[in-house]
């Protein structure tokens, strides 16, 4: 055991003792979160964090610019090319699941993060829609797979709540590197075409970067991929025989565990919508249903990506004690009470309304803190060892598809109207609570 996991173990113990955590979980903040990333891959592994997400922020917001200005496409065939890529990724998100599973860890991380790279040089290279086409499914793959084998590395180093805390400190680090990047990015782009091509390449070489970094980390779990050893001609000492007995996760054992998040990533589907509300839903209800200037939109984007960024460590480290399976649910009741504030802005209108969408979205950034703060967590604290990959893959996934499925949804209901949209999402993210209580191993 390596001093990192010894003293990850030391905290997880305190924690169960009902003694008080360390420094480091009673003052959240900018030492703490460093302290964090580095106990999760050190300073390479948090360098790569922040150059990865400052490259993909700076690009990311402008793909569909990309396509339409400088390769001259039409909208709706640049959007089936990008829903393609995403479609993609989750195709293959299964394959790199079983990947992790033999045993590799940063290996995969680097692996999404030279996908992307690759990706972004096909996009500079790119002429018209093949060209366009490769490079979204490229960028899918490496963007979709990108969460499962971060959080296979960062569990490979840490555990128990020290884990959630690193997970949670990578995602503040994550969030605040896009937000960078897209406000670079923003000003980049009043250069014209010849600018945006420039932020393909300054995203090529962030990720070929951030690849190097994880991949110097040689990180692996000798567990998974140690060979059993032969049988001893003589009468095996107890402890030996132990230590070398068959992991009983690696058999039927393991199955109803990881039949229970796979349960459970279904039952989650609606949560994974609430990315899609604060992009697409809010803005049209804002602009389109309460009249409002766009500025409302900017600053509720801008309001939910600060909070986001300051509370998100500390909402974490302050839950430590509570079982992860009741923060998941309470994060769907309170997503489903935030759009039925949302819904109560819509009947006020006018400006009182938006005022009231600003209100109600700091409820709502609440709910999404919860649930990314939690829904990882709580896999990675259940899964089986040896199936970790698959585990963490199947969460993801259902992530995936509900961010794929979210904008034809909303959008449809949309067209219903917000008295027809909010209901219904706060009736399905409230009985996906309900099922999350109900399917969710204790964890």
């Amino acid at each position: 055991m390596n001093q990192l996991q010894q003293k990850s173990r030391s905290a997880e113990a305190s924690a169960r003792a009902g003694r008080p955590p360390g420094p480091t979980a009673a003052r959240p903040g900018p030492a703490a979160l460093l302290a964090l990333l580095t106990a999760a891959g050190g300073l390479r592994y948090a360098t790569a964090l922040l150059v990865d997400a400052l490259g993909t922020g700076l690009l990311r917001p402008f793909m569909l610019l990309y396509g339409i200005g400088v390769l001259r496409l039409g909208a709706g065939t640049v959007g089936l090319a990008l829903s393609a890529g995403l479609l993609a990724g989750l195709l293959v998100l299964p394959l790199t699941g079983r990947w992790i599973d033999r045993g590799a860890r940063s290996l995969p991380a680097a692996a999404t993060l030279l996908i992307r790279a690759v990706g972004s040089v096909v996009l500079l290279s790119a002429d018209g829609l093949g060209g366009f086409t490769a490079a979204a499914v490229l960028l899918g793959i490496g963007g979709q797979n990108w969460p499962t084998t971060h959080a296979a590395l960062v569990s490979t180093l840490t555990e128990g709540r020290t884990r959630d805390a690193a997970l949670a400190a990578g995602r503040t680090l994550r969030n605040a590197g896009l937000g960078a990047g897209a406000l670079l990015a923003t000003l980049a782009v009043t250069g014209g075409s010849g600018a945006i091509r420039l932020l393909a390449g300054a995203t090529a070489a962030a990720c070929l970067v951030a690849a190097a970094l994880v991949h110097s980390l040689r990180v692996t779990d000798p567990g998974a991929a140690a060979a059993p050893s032969p049988a001893p001609a003589t009468a095996p000492d107890p402890a030996l025989a132990a230590d070398r007995a068959p992991d009983p996760t690696a058999g039927s054992a393991a199955a109803p565990v990881l039949r229970r998040i796979g349960l459970l990533s279904i039952a989650a589907l609606p949560y994974a919508f609430c990315f899609d509300v604060l992009e697409v839903a809010l803005p049209a209800l804002l602009v389109l249903h309460l009249h409002a200037s766009p500025a409302w939109s900017s600053g509720v984007f801008v309001g939910n990506t600060v909070l986001v960024i300051t509370l998100q460590l500390a909402i974490v480290l302050r839950l430590a004690r509570r079982s992860r399976r009741a923060v998941l649910a309470s994060a769907g009741a309170v997503l489903a009470l935030s759009y039925l504030g949302f819904w109560a802005a819509w009947a006020i209108g006018g400006t009182a309304g938006a005022a009231t969408v600003a209100a109600v979205s700091v409820l709502f950034t609440l709910g999404e803190i919860l649930y990314s703060g939690s829904g990882t967590a709580l896999v990675a604290a259940v899964a089986p060892p040896r199936l970790l990959g698959r585990a963490l893959a199947r969460w993801e996934l259902s992530t995936g598809v509900g961010r794929a499925l979210a904008p034809a949804v909303l959008t449809a209901l949309l067209a219903a109207g917000p008295g027809v949209l909010w209901p219904a999402l706060a009736a399905a993210t409230l009985l996906a609570a309900g099922a999350v209580t109900r399917l969710a191993p204790p964890g």
